[in-house]
């Protein structure tokens, strides 16, 4: 019965309408839980939906953990007690909190928790075939993509200390000169603080310059990746 269960609640074959039925419910259950976010004030109605939601939601982390085995290809009690701390275990739990306790609701500064809900959206990521070919192009490429983020890291601090040095009557502090140099690389330009002296200008100028090239690297490897995976053969 729990490996049915497990074919029913994860992706299986095609053929299985059971699991496209409950993929369906599970995304419109998403979708409908969403709906209270959306409003400041809480009606009945609002209330009613969220905690059923909730319970839905509750009743489908049971199921998953029950199964945790069969998810993971993996006999043991360890598989069960490791399920909570599998990140879409843990975004399924965020998403729960927030309507099953009453903290939120009983102090304000508990209430941060309601930003908790919209986690819920991030449950479709086990449901979106594409969403996960993004995800495996993430991971395989995770190394190039590691190398492009310490190197726009790198410029970004190096190119902060030189502004920094230059100009140092414009920037109050380091950090102030980091965010300039990070919306300088993103080459967004708020206009907020800005280098005002000629050799500050020009240092601007190239960051700009080389703020579209980094910024590019990582659309081009995210994009190869997913041309690859998008062609893969289908038993593959």
């Amino acid at each position: 019965m729990r490996k049915r269960i497990h074919e029913i609640i994860e992706k299986a074959n095609d053929g299985d309408r059971a699991s496209r039925i409950y993929d369906y419910f599970i995304i419109i259950t998403i979708m409908t839980s969403i709906i209270p976010l959306c409003f400041t004030r809480q009606t009945a109605v609002l209330y009613t939906i969220d905690k059923a939601t909730a319970i839905i939601f509750i009743i489908d982390y049971i199921l998953r953990l029950i199964t945790a085995n069969y998810s993971a290809g993996k006999k043991g009690f360890m598989t069960f007690l490791l399920y909570p701390l599998r990140p879409m275990a843990i975004i399924d739990l965020l998403s729960i909190l927030p309507s099953v306790t009453n903290m939120n609701y009983a102090f304000k500064v508990f209430r941060v928790l309601r930003l908790l809900k919209a986690l819920r959206v991030f449950k479709f990521f086990r449901y979106s075939k594409n969403i996960r070919i993004i995800s495996n192009v993430l991971i395989k490429k995770k190394d190039a993509l590691l190398t492009v983020g310490v190197l726009a890291l790198s410029y970004i601090f190096v190119t902060a200390l030189i502004i920094f040095q230059i100009e140092p009557a414009t920037f109050d502090n380091f950090f102030q000169a980091v965010y300039w140099a990070t919306v300088s690389l993103t080459t967004v330009g708020y206009g907020d603080i800005y280098p005002t002296s000629a050799v500050g200008q020009v240092i601007s100028m190239i960051s700009s310059f080389l703020g579209i090239a980094i910024v590019a690297l990582p659309s081009g490897i995210i994009i190869s990746g997913y041309q690859d995976e998008v062609e893969k053969p289908e038993d593959e």
